[in-house]
């Protein structure tokens, strides 16, 4: 049996636990969080019966394999580098760090322990995702090198997390990292990126509009937009669009999950699980899947794809996105 600890009772991290009920060969056995009210609480839902409100405390006393880390950025350095003294595994929620400089040491810190360190990059694991980036790595439309990934929605995200609404950076640091992961994972690492954003609402702090045109190492480009102003009917939450133009033709995962490759349409629509709920369902299978992946690569000693050490380059993607749209130029990556 695999042991697991979580450390982190908010919104996303409840997902994260139904998913570990339901993986093969693995328990949840303890569980921290500095507000006790919803750590009892989360306990309580789950039947587990170890609890702190001290991370570094619960690391210290160990009785698990790995630590799952579904805090916000700012504590996740601290929270991975004790991992790593305590000899445990890592699998940590994104923004996987503040800082290209936190990313860095974090991971030399679990390579320094011979740990694995997964980010829980989780939208490129949808199961539609998954389906077209199956269709194009198998050659349907021959070569890419065109892409458009999108996602535009006017769902309230603040009512599930309001601390989003208080951050000077939103829309690239919390939605835009998924949607430049799946852009990587379509068309390889990019060189540069020019990027431009907006802040509609006027109640929040950071950017909620944001464009990106980025230009891959292969060759190809690529458009990521994301929005949380546009008004759609229907509403499209939380489904990320895609159009990729390939050497012998164009595939397009469009609304309600149709993947049309050459003219020919595929439903590839995800389960809902049994403890998902419509619309949500398609990002409750993307957990379940990565932790799937994270405990196969932890027994078969592999990287898992969203390494710590791949994440460094979406993370790049990230700071050179703000910065891009601070100077208003083109930033190359490796400049960072």
């Amino acid at each position: 049996m695999m042991k697991g600890a979580l450390i982190g009772c908010g919104f996303f991290a409840q997902n994260q636990l139904h998913a570990w009920r339901n993986i093969d060969g693995v328990e949840i056995v303890a569980l921290c969080d500095r507000d006790a009210g919803r750590l009892s609480d989360t306990a309580a839902a789950f039947g587990i019966l170890r609890t702190d409100t001290d991370a570094e405390a619960m690391l210290a006393a160990g009785g698990f394999d790995f630590v799952d880390i579904a805090t916000t950025v700012g504590s996740h350095r601290a929270l991975v580098e004790a991992a790593a003294r305590a000899g445990c595994h890592v699998i940590c929620q994104k923004p996987f760090a503040p800082t290209l400089a936190d990313a860095r040491a974090m991971v030399a810190a679990c390579n320094a322990a011979g740990k694995t360190l997964m980010v829980h990059e989780n939208f490129r694991w949808q199961s539609p995702i998954q389906a077209a980036l199956a269709a194009v790595r198998a050659g349907e439309i021959g070569v890419p090198f065109f892409g458009r990934f999108s996602f535009r929605s006017g769902h309230d995200v603040f009512a599930g997390q309001p601390y989003l609404a208080e951050d000077k950076r939103f829309i690239i640091a919390d939605l835009g990292i998924h949607v430049l992961d799946i852009a990587r994972a379509f068309l390889g690492d990019a060189e540069r990126i020019t990027a431009t954003t907006r802040r509609i609402n006027p109640r929040i702090r950071g950017e909620d509009v944001a464009t990106m045109l980025l230009s891959h190492a292969g060759g190809a480009t690529s458009v990521v937009d994301c929005s949380y102003a546009t008004r759609r009917v229907p509403e499209t939450f939380p489904q990320t669009l895609l159009e990729i133009d390939g050497t012998t033709g164009t595939l397009r995962l469009d609304v309600g999950y149709a993947l049309h490759v050459k003219g020919v349409v595929r439903d590839v629509s995800p389960p809902v699980l049994p403890w998902a709920q419509v619309p949500w369902h398609t990002i409750h299978e993307s957990v379940a899947i990565i932790q799937q992946h994270f405990v196969d690569c932890v027994r078969a000693g592999a990287e898992p794809q969203t390494s710590g050490r791949d994440n460094l380059a979406t993370l790049a993607l990230v700071e050179a996105a703000y910065l891009s749209a601070a100077e208003g130029r083109s930033v190359a990556l490796a400049d960072l």
